[in-house]
């Protein structure tokens, strides 16, 4: 396995929250902006722990809200990076809708993300 390889399985996150009341929509389903916020964490972890570097994030690519997360379950977030360059990387984010009281898990949003490593005066560099 070569390091790129190897590095890429040690960065793969796994976050689970729980839908409360407090990051639900009028409709009683997770608000978008709380998805996408989670999902720009968990990708910012994953290339942080990938590269070992200061990241930010300068893109999100297609973000597929699949079905709607109703309060009151969890939701499981998986950040893989996809694909690694000189100074950027790309990490897929996948939201699974996980219902409290049984096995059963679905996916509900999936998005990329593409973050670039910088130094202390914020300028790219390279990530290996």
């Amino acid at each position: 396995m070569s390091l790129i390889e190897e590095r890429m399985k040690q960065a793969r996150t796994t976050i689970v929250r729980a839908v409360f009341p407090g990051t639900t929509n009028h409709y009683d389903t997770l608000f978008g902006g709380n998805t996408l916020k989670w999902m720009d964490e968990v990708a910012f972890i994953t290339a942080t722990r990938f590269g070992k570097k200061k990241f930010v994030t300068v893109s999100s690519d297609r973000i597929d809200f699949n079905i709607p997360i109703p309060g009151g379950h969890f939701v499981e977030l998986i950040g893989e990076v996809e694909k690694v360059g000189t100074s950027s990387l790309v990490v897929k984010v996948t939201l699974h809708l996980e219902e409290m009281y049984s096995d059963h898990k679905i996916v509900a949003v999936e998005g990329n993300f593409t973050l670039v490593a910088i130094n202390d005066e914020r300028k790219a560099v390279s990530i290996m």
